[in-house]
């Protein structure tokens, strides 16, 4: 039987499987920045490798203001590099209404799953797995996500990144039940999906839309999702099944 639930947060509880950069671009051409999805892309991967290294989100930084160094570190690097040629009041006004736009979406569909996680946590132990910067709980907390977790596990915390499957092995530990009797639920079938078999867990792909084009075999996950209200279907068939 399924007792425990381990869930990524980055794509699973804040997009709905939607792929991060894939926010950030769909935010930048709604709100008409005038730059390619080439030379987005490029300043996308520059954002994430800054702020990954540790100097610049501290753990108090809720979520917002984390987008908001996001945001600004892309968009600077479009400036710097001649990708974008904008002045101060318009460099100042099209970070804010991307910024505006991208957190008032992340807050809605937040809000749509702590209620599917208020459900599960009365079933299931749960614990956080997430590939994140050092404020997750912080992050939790903003969105008012941190009851709903026994434990949380975060890679600049635990120092182990996914797609290694040990993070995977401290979630199982956290929860102190058997691989075989835990779900993962993630979006990213390579830092999900995969790693979560190899720590012996069943696991459960929310696909949404993805960075790139790349097709997976999706006989591999235990179910396939496209939205986190079918999870209880999914793990009500594992159940069956065993």
């Amino acid at each position: 039987m399924i007792k425990g639930l381990i869930f990524d947060y980055g794509g699973t509880l804040d997009t709905a499987g939607c792929h991060w950069g894939q926010m950030l671009w769909h935010a930048y051409e709604r709100n008409n920045v005038p730059v390619s999805e080439q030379n987005f892309r490029d300043a996308y991967v520059y954002g994430e490798q800054t702020l990954g290294n540790g100097h610049i989100v501290k753990s108090d930084f809720t979520f917002h203001k984390t987008l908001d160094a996001k945001i600004r570190l892309e968009m600077e690097w479009l400036l710097m590099n001649n990708k974008w040629v904008a002045d101060e009041d318009t460099f100042r006004n099209k970070h804010d209404v991307v910024l505006d736009d991208l957190y008032s979406k992340v807050v809605d569909i937040t809000n749509k799953n702590a209620e599917i996680l208020k459900e599960l946590n009365e079933h299931y132990k749960m614990v956080l797995v997430s590939n994140f910067y050092g404020n997750i709980k912080e992050v939790l907390k903003e969105f008012h996500l941190d009851g709903f977790f026994s434990n949380v596990i975060e890679s600049a915390v635990v120092g182990i990144r996914k797609p290694d499957h040990r993070i995977f092995s401290l979630g199982v530990n956290a929860l102190g039940l058997k691989p075989e009797e835990t779900v993962v639920i993630g979006d990213s079938f390579y830092k999900d999906i995969q790693p979560a078999i190899k720590a012996g867990c069943h696991s459960v792909w929310l696909k949404g839309e993805g960075w790139t084009e790349k097709e997976y075999d999706e006989s591999i996950p235990d179910s396939v999702i496209y939205d986190l209200k079918q999870l209880n279907n999914s793990i009500s068939q594992l159940n069956n099944i065993k």
